[in-house]
């Protein structure tokens, strides 16, 4: 068996292989460690109040489960629930504040 040397392009193209192989590699463990860290951090932060950082009890209101911090008073709703918990609701004032927090305004 002979050794023949590689030529110029055919070292050119492994080069490129092998880097290319490598790049792969790195993305898939980026992506890995991402996936990682954001489930690390929503175990961190799963309902913890976002004021205080003390623990989040649901708490039923108009048969609705919202977020109560009794550290700090404070209430947080997830998407949808204030429209829910106002859905009876008449008020210009709610209104207002709904489409506020929509980003409509009237007229």
């Amino acid at each position: 068996m002979t050794d023949r040397k590689l030529s110029h392009h055919e070292n050119e193209y492994f080069a490129r292989e092998d880097a290319e192989k490598k790049r792969k590699l790195a993305l898939h463990v980026q992506k890995e460690t991402e996936a990682a860290e954001l489930k690390r951090l929503k175990a961190l932060h799963h309902m913890r109040c976002p004021k205080c950082g003390l623990g989040l009890q649901e708490v039923k209101y108009q048969g609705i489960d919202v977020d109560v911090c009794f550290a700090c008073h404070g209430i947080f709703l997830d998407q949808g629930e204030l429209e829910k918990i106002v859905k009876h609701q008449t008020s210009g004032v709610v209104d207002a504040i709904l489409n506020w927090f929509k980003g409509e305004t009237r007229p």
